[in-house]
């Protein structure tokens, strides 16, 4: 079962949802090894994103959602947290295309491409403590299970898991990039916000996939 425009209408709906609930987490997060912005930053932005959605026209698809998501976050969301997700979203538009419906190798395709923007956006790679940490996990377990013929709503659990494990992973890491990297080895034992908030938005593409293939 593919995954059409009311799949991503409310992954965004989630994701707003759960952005507020952990809003004050993401905040302590931050403010252990950033500016501490974090969590108010992206909430502002996911709010400002809920009244566009019902303006979308009629014949939208799941692209459309993601391409209304990247623009109201690079305009709305300061901080490195702006671009760097409003890049993801957008290249992942990109990569939905025009498609009303998106497969299980569709959504990987998304979701790797969302990560590559990120990539080329912050220039960080896997192990710099960064939100990289928590998509290319994300990214690597979705072509997996993609691989295997799995489905759209499988492909994202597997993606949200895997952004989970990686996002608990950095606690650990020294960063090496962003403002947590001028601690230096203080940085150490800290999760890092951006994969924490990396996996909350994946964890809700796949509970909102989840509910569409309970309809």
């Amino acid at each position: 079962m593919g995954l059409d425009i009311t799949w991503a209408v409310d992954w965004v709906r989630r994701s707003a949802e759960t952005v507020a609930e952990h809003r004050t987490r993401l905040i302590a997060l931050d403010r252990e090894i950033g500016d501490g912005d974090h969590g108010e930053n992206l909430d502002r932005g996911f709010q400002a994103v809920l009244p566009k959605l019902d303006d979308l026209s009629a014949g939208s698809t799941p692209g459309d959602v993601l391409k209304l998501v990247a623009t109201t976050l690079i305009s709305t969301v300061g901080g490195a947290a702006g671009p760097l997700y409003g890049t993801a979203y957008l290249k992942g538009a990109m990569a939905a295309g025009s498609a009303t419906s998106l497969d299980g190798p569709a959504i990987a395709a998304v979701l790797t491409a969302a990560r590559d923007g990120i990539v080329a956006r912050g220039k960080a790679e896997s192990g710099d403590k960064t939100m990289v940490d928590a998509w290319t996990p994300a990214v690597e377990a979705a072509d997996a299970a993609a691989e295997t013929g799995a489905d759209a709503r499988t492909v994202l659990e597997a993606a949200a898991s895997a952004a989970e494990a990686g996002a608990e992973a950095t606690e650990p890491l020294v960063a090496r990039k962003g403002r947590a990297s001028y601690l230096g080895e203080r940085s150490a034992g800290h999760r890092d916000p951006g994969a924490e908030s990396s996996a909350l938005l994946l964890r809700a593409a796949a509970d909102a996939a989840e509910a569409a293939a309970g309809d």
